[in-house]
């Protein structure tokens, strides 16, 4: 039999689920400035490989030479190792190394890694090709779900670095204090933001497989 104890959700329990987006709340203006900044910065990259074909072809002759290009054709029929690997890019190339691990060193570091990291990216899937095109519908979802991963990072960064240098707005008593709220927010923005990696990882790799394909007998 079930008593009324045990039929009732903890309240901590079910905050917790909601501190991430009260986080977002608090910082409605921040978050909105990236998300411009984060778009803007990927647009002005793609309208460059647009005007500039050659730095496309650079970009292209990059992957190849580091084994991107053949990593992706390896693992393209094999979706689920696919989406993990994309995952694990995403997590550990993208996240930990370009936004977070910089932002605790260096006060918004991560910050301009990412900016750097955006307008390259926005060259990077300008398509020369009219199937590459194709591939792009899919794929510009994929762009949207990862980058607001990205944006939720990125505003824990900014938090990290704003409650570290200025600790009054944490509020916090000195900057260790500040570091550490900053850190707590950030671990709070990360779990949405993995969520949504998961879910650009796994679009990416089934979407690619097999939408591109119809699409492409539909289109061309």
């Amino acid at each position: 039999m079930t008593t009324p104890q045990t039929s009732i959700v903890h309240p901590e329990r079910v905050r917790f689920w909601r501190r991430p987006f009260r986080v977002v709340r608090e910082n409605m203006r921040v978050y909105l400035i990236l998300n411009a900044a984060a778009y803007g910065l990927a647009l002005i990259g793609f309208v460059a490989g647009l005007l500039f074909p050659d730095l496309v072809a650079a970009k292209a002759a990059g992957l190849e030479a580091d084994g991107t290009g053949e990593l992706v054709r390896w693992l393209f029929n094999t979706p689920p190792l696919f989406a993990l690997a994309i995952l694990g890019v995403n997590v550990f190339r993208l996240s930990a190394l370009t936004i977070v691990l910089p932002s605790l060193i260096v006060p918004f570091a991560g910050l301009a890694f990412f900016g750097y990291w955006a307008v390259t990216t926005g060259i990077t899937i300008v398509q020369t090709t009219p199937a590459g095109w194709v591939a792009m519908i899919p794929h510009s979802l994929t762009f949207a779900i990862e980058l607001q991963a990205y944006i939720l990072l990125l505003l824990g960064a900014f938090l990290i670095g704003k409650y570290w240098l200025l600790p009054r707005t944490a509020p916090a008593k000195n900057r260790r204090q500040g570091y550490l709220r900053g850190l707590r927010q950030l671990g709070l923005l990360a779990l949405p933001a993995l969520v949504l990696l998961i879910i650009g990882a796994v679009w990416e790799a089934y979407s690619l497989r097999y939408l591109v394909g119809p699409l492409g007998q539909l289109l061309l």
